[in-house]
């Protein structure tokens, strides 16, 4: 239990995806505008990573491997995470109405998010189990939302902010997410994966 919390907490701080690794720049940039924005996409990004992750293990162990087919991998982890897109987006469809209206605009965006993929080739080069892919997914998800909704907070500051003219607009937000980056090394070595 100790080493999956571990696993949570190394994907999450120590190896953020956005701020370490600079996997999934675009909708952190782009869907950190508003707090709410960051923390919808927050969440769609979470169902989906923790999906695409135990699906890309089971197609990587029972499919790929077995059928020795491994150089195949990227091209199948995209169909698996669009499979995952769908698959979430039907889900909230049926389950929860109200979620989906909140979450709908940003579960197609997260198809094109690199960091998804990130994590399902990290999982597979790694070799973790069902479990461990499960949990690092999750992990790499709350760290993507975790930054994401400390720099929408950020920016809805920083809009009230006398910031010179020169640095409004993206280059603060680019500063500001540098300055976070810097922050988040120090949390190296505090649980290495």
């Amino acid at each position: 239990m100790m080493e999956l919390l571990l696993i949570i907490i190394a994907a999450a701080l120590v190896n953020n995806f956005v701020l370490v690794q600079f996997l999934g720049l675009c909708p952190f940039m782009g869907a950190s505008r508003r707090v709410e924005g960051a923390v919808g996409m927050a969440l769609a990004t979470g169902l989906v990573l923790t999906t695409a992750s135990g699906l890309a293990y089971l197609v990587d162990r029972f499919l790929l491997i077995p059928l020795d087919l491994e150089y195949l991998r990227l091209i199948a982890f995209i169909l698996v995470i669009g499979a995952a897109v769908q698959l979430t987006e039907l889900l909230i469809r049926r389950l929860s109405p109200m979620l989906y209206r909140v979450l709908g605009l940003y579960i197609p965006l997260i198809a094109s998010n690199c960091a998804v993929l990130g994590v399902a080739l990290l999982n597979s080069s790694a070799s973790r189990s069902l479990v461990a892919a499960l949990f690092y997914g999750a992990g790499a998800a709350l760290g993507f939302g975790l930054v994401l909704a400390m720099l929408g907070g950020l920016r809805e500051r920083i809009e009230r902010a006398d910031v010179p003219r020169p640095f409004r607009g993206h280059a603060i937000a680019f500063v500001t997410a540098g300055i976070m980056s810097l922050a988040f090394l120090g949390f190296t070595g505090f649980a290495r994966l």
